[in-house]
């Protein structure tokens, strides 16, 4: 039972975090705007938990504007994505 937690990652512990790889998981790319909105959090929260995943190297940020408004894109990384599928399967090995 230990090995199944120790695979376990403690970034992905927080339900923000956990839904915002899960959405960068099926999608290229997700502006901020539509993480919040997804999400239900406010801004501060998410930009607490972006930055988290940020520092682990789990996520990329893009900025760029459109029609004149800058906008903020985010996008899962190899990393994050191998990190998230492992995080995952452990999760289901804990269920059986």
């Amino acid at each position: 039972m230990k090995k199944i937690l120790d695979k376990l990652d403690k970034a992905f512990e927080n339900k923000v975090r956990l839904g915002i790889m899960s959405a960068l998981m099926v999608n290229d790319k997700v502006d901020f705007n539509s993480l919040k909105e997804l999400l239900g959090v406010t801004d501060g929260n998410l930009a607490s938990h972006l930055k988290n995943l940020e520092k682990k190297n789990y996520i990329l940020y893009e900025k760029e504007f459109i029609e004149r408004k800058p906008s903020t894109s985010y996008k899962a990384t190899e990393q994050g994505k191998s990190a998230f599928k492992a995080h995952i399967n452990a999760i289901e090995n804990l269920l059986k």
